[in-house]
């Protein structure tokens, strides 16, 4: 008799600590002050299910697609988890063949890629009810063995006693095309882009990201904040992109001047010269108005999110550097507070693999960490919001 194997609480953490040091070495996702808690609480509130490796939406097919091909396969787990790489990595050569250049997953590396699209697309799959089964990849590759491809129950069913009742994706998946590994592209189909809104509805009814969907709005902007139809969003989503915009703004600045310390202990003259003169750019635009009127109670409690923990420190941080923007924003690049405050900010965190006081890691630093302003992954929503509206 056949067991199934659900949630593995050690394995999950181990890929959610993968995701997490993959976010990492992405530039514009590094967190050097700890301010990834805030960020991400206000992203997924927005855009649940996205993350900043996701290149384009149809992925969010083509992983159950290219699992499904292995159920009812009677391997050893190692087995299939082998197959399961190898055919990602056709995926990949399928989409160069069908002519896509970018996005694609694996374009160079072929079978030396590290980084699956399984594991990029995994958490958004769950969060969009695209996939049922609650575990991590490895999990799913124990349940599987020996069985054949796990159906909703009946009507009537124990669905807690039953196996065969507990489905790994959604039933009214789209058939994936026939020749799927031998010759694909990027672009949905009408069908296939109307399961996606339909998944997101049912799954994320209140998020922006559903409702820009929906409506198929899809526009070109550097900042949701900017998004052309702004005053079209519901209401909760215009005061936490209102809050989100603020606090990018003004936290932008303590990175910026995180790196312009960094740049003058490295003694490179000309980085430094760079980033004061970003950081002058940055105090002559800053919303003085709007920053005056900002409650951090308000922003608190407009962020707090169910899946982040925001951690005492991180809001003295904020509400002290806010302190420091609102007494003296000009003299941020010279003033003393406020350096020793992003240096001891940065030291709690990294402890002896600091910047400030470790030669070593010091020297290997490009000349610039996380110096883009926060944008709370609009850019992979926009992108999968596009691929929504171009479906064919």
């Amino acid at each position: 008799m056949s067991s199934l194997a659900w949630i593995d609480f050690d394995e999950a953490e181990r890929q959610r600590a993968q995701r997490i040091m993959a976010l990492f070495q992405e530039r514009e996702s590094r967190d050097e002050l700890g301010l990834g808690a805030i960020r991400d609480s206000i992203a997924d509130h927005l855009f649940p299910g996205t993350s900043t490796i996701q290149t384009r939406l149809r992925y969010m097919l083509f992983i159950p697609w290219v699992f499904r091909m292995l159920e009812g396969r009677d391997v050893p787990e190692n087995q299939l988890r082998a197959e399961a790489r190898a055919l990602e990595i056709r995926l990949a050569d399928a989409l160069k063949r069908g002519g896509e250049t970018n996005g694609i997953i694996g374009r160079d590396a072929g079978p030396r890629l590290q980084r699956l699209p399984s594991s990029v697309y995994w958490a958004g799959l769950g969060a969009w009810g695209i996939r049922l089964f609650p575990g991590s990849t490895d999990s799913l590759f124990v349940s599987l063995r020996g069985f054949k491809r796990w159906q909703r129950p009946s009507d009537g069913e124990d669905t807690a006693a039953s196996p065969a009742a507990r489905a790994i994706w959604t039933r009214s998946l789209p058939a994936a095309p026939k020749d799927l590994l031998d010759q694909t592209a990027f672009a949905l189909t009408i069908d296939e882009a109307q399961f996606i809104i339909d998944r997101l509805i049912a799954s994320q009814p209140a998020t922006l990201l559903t409702f820009l969907a929906r409506e198929g709005i899809d526009a070109e902007c550097d900042y949701i904040w900017t998004h052309p139809h702004f005053a079209a969003f519901p209401a909760p989503a215009r005061r936490l992109i209102r809050h989100g915009e603020i606090f990018s703004e003004v936290m932008h600045g303590a990175t910026l001047l995180y790196n312009l310390a960094l740049s003058e202990l490295r003694g490179r003259d000309d980085w430094a010269a760079d980033y004061r003169k970003r950081i002058a750019s940055w105090t002559a635009e800053l919303d003085r108005p709007a920053l005056s009127g900002w409650s951090l109670d308000d922003f608190w409690n407009a962020v707090e999110h169910p899946a982040h923990s925001i951690r005492p420190a991180a809001k003295r941080f904020v509400m002290q550097w806010l302190e420091l923007v609102a007494d003296g924003a000009g003299q941020i690049a010279s003033a003393p507070a406020g350096r020793q405050l992003v240096e001891e900010r940065e030291r709690r965190l990294k402890t002896t693999q600091s910047r400030f006081t470790n030669h070593a890691v010091r020297d290997r630093w490009s000349g610039a960490s996380g110096v883009a302003r926060l944008g709370f992954r609009w850019s992979q929503a926009k992108s999968h919001l596009r691929d929504l509206a171009h479906a064919e």
